[in-house]
């Protein structure tokens, strides 16, 4: 079998899809691996390291000839991935709802895509979970750009000169990007609050150390939707959590929100009239700004500031730490076919009836086949 590692063609993006312990690690099964030249220069890693692995690597039509394989972090132009054989596997994230036109064109192509931000979220599946292991480093990251932004402090500081207070922090959304967020933030000596629309997160609040803020016996509170993700709340939920956070967050330093509705846009957290209650020099991270954001006023991309706060809309914040997240992310890849692998034709077997599989296959036999994108 042969795996092709592409060089990323978006700018945004700084990740690759292997590394030289994965490349080793598929060789270890018999496979044969083939890196596009320059694949791994921005996280880091010379085609020099990918060829002491035992990787071949070469210019991009070298690389895609006769591949069964094709790995990425974002999902490239059907029209480049000539060379590929027919039925080959294109593994990586492919914004499956972002980017429909695309997996149709991917169909057409023959090419059988696999989407690895529609893993599964069930325990067998937790080692190739890309969604999971990229957040937590977009959580910290959120931290750390927070603090490069903020005019002050973190910790609090006692001195002879006097007392410096502790950054009041407040996480938005407490999935696994804001449960790293909170336990930086901690880290970092913050004062740290949190909220989210599961109340089953008020343990896990609790158990970093940080102050849970919810609207108490309102109806909807509960907010779990399938794979443990949130879903949408009712209009009363939504209207007691506006008035609780408003009178919250205009007590706050530093803001990171991190609320997304898988397939649908982010969901909106903070209005401009609640930007504009807060101290001017105080910040907010917007690590959804990509999918609409949650801030009113975030602008991908870009550091916008609104009534004296600034407003942090960074793209790829997990590519802002290329080096560690692609190094986790091809983990994850490399867990995912690993788990299939036959070891006597030296290749993965993927059975359509597994969890899995379903779950993560997009397209086959020239049909968009996922249940989740069918009437999209």
């Amino acid at each position: 079998m042969k795996i092709a590692v592409l060089k990323e063609t978006d700018p945004q993006e700084t990740r690759v899809s292997a590394t030289p312990e994965t490349a080793k690690k598929f060789i270890a099964l018999g496979a044969d691996m083939a890196v596009e030249a320059g694949a791994g220069a921005q996280a880091g890693i010379s085609d020099a390291e990918f060829a002491e692995a035992g990787a071949k690597v070469g210019e991009r039509g070298q690389v895609l000839a006769d591949a069964d394989a094709v790995f990425c972090v974002r999902g490239p132009d059907p029209d480049s991935l000539g060379g590929a054989k027919a039925g080959a596997w294109l593994v990586g994230t492919l914004d499956p709802f972002g980017q429909r036109e695309r997996v149709d064109s991917y169909a057409k192509a023959g090419v059988e895509a696999l989407a690895m931000e529609f893993m599964p979220r069930i325990t067998r599946a937790q080692s190739m979970d890309v969604l999971s292991s990229q957040s937590n480093l977009s959580g910290y990251k959120a931290v750390l750009d927070a603090a490069s932004e903020y005019g002050r402090a973190f910790p609090m500081m006692m001195t002879a000169a006097g007392t410096v207070s502790a950054a009041k922090v407040f996480v938005m959304g407490v999935g696994v990007a804001g449960l790293q967020a909170i336990a930086t933030a901690r880290r970092l000596g913050g004062q740290v609050s949190a909220t989210d629309v599961r109340a089953a997160t008020k343990e896990q609040i609790l158990s970093l150390g940080a102050k849970p803020i919810f609207v108490e016996e309102v109806a909807g509170i509960e907010g779990e939707g399938t794979g443990g993700y949130a879903t949408e709340m009712s209009e009363e939920y939504q209207k007691a959590q506006a008035e609780l956070v408003s009178a919250h967050i205009a007590k706050q330093d530093i803001v990171i929100t991190t609320a997304l509705i898988p397939g649908r846009p982010a969901p909106r957290l903070i209005s401009d009239a609640q930007i504009a209650t807060m101290k001017p020099g105080s910040v907010i991270v917007d690590l959804a700004v990509e999918q609409g954001g949650n801030v009113e006023g975030a602008s991908p991309g870009e550091v916008v500031v609104k009534h004296g706060v600034k407003i942090v809309g960074h793209r790829n914040v997990p590519g802002r730490l290329a080096a560690d997240t692609s190094s986790l992310y091809a983990r994850n890849l490399y867990n995912f076919l690993s788990a299939f692998w036959d070891e006597e034709t030296k290749k993965p077997v993927l059975p359509e009836d597994d969890e899995i599989v379903q779950g993560v296959t997009l397209t086959r036999g020239g049909a968009v086949i996922n249940e989740r994108l069918k009437g999209s």
